[in-house]
């Protein structure tokens, strides 16, 4: 199980933004916008609180979107495991986000997965 974390923060440490990603079928799934390490720590997103003594840009920042867009118990997953955001025409939310575990290979210039697009997730 460790074994495969390392391999996972390998590969996710050769992909960079503006990538392409091709999903498991050849279909061109769009281009990387954000590569996120997994964090073997991360087990829960909690929703930012704010108390009535917080200054102004604590206030801002907690009103801002985190990533990852989608529901806490995958965006615990995708924090855990690490991910890639990815802006696609394939979905409304112009964006789908890819597990660390869902990459099949890695070259310069593209990502290639191992599941195809349509069970990637959407961003909210």
């Amino acid at each position: 199980m460790e074994q495969q974390g390392i391999d996972q923060r390998t590969t996710l440490s050769r992909v960079t933004t503006g990538m392409r990603v091709v999903d498991s079928a050849g279909v061109d799934v769009g281009t990387v916008d954000l590569v996120q390490r997994g964090d073997p720590n991360a087990v829960t997103v909690q929703a930012p609180t704010t108390d009535p003594g917080s200054s102004l840009d604590e206030l801002i920042e907690s009103a801002t979107v985190e990533e990852p867009d989608v529901p806490a118990d995958l965006a615990a997953r995708l924090l855990r495991t690490g991910y890639l955001k990815v802006s696609t025409d394939l979905v409304p939310t112009g964006a789908v986000y890819v597990l660390a575990d869902q990459i099949s290979t890695v070259t310069p210039t593209e990502v290639t997965l191992n599941t195809p697009a349509a069970t990637l997730p959407p961003e909210e």
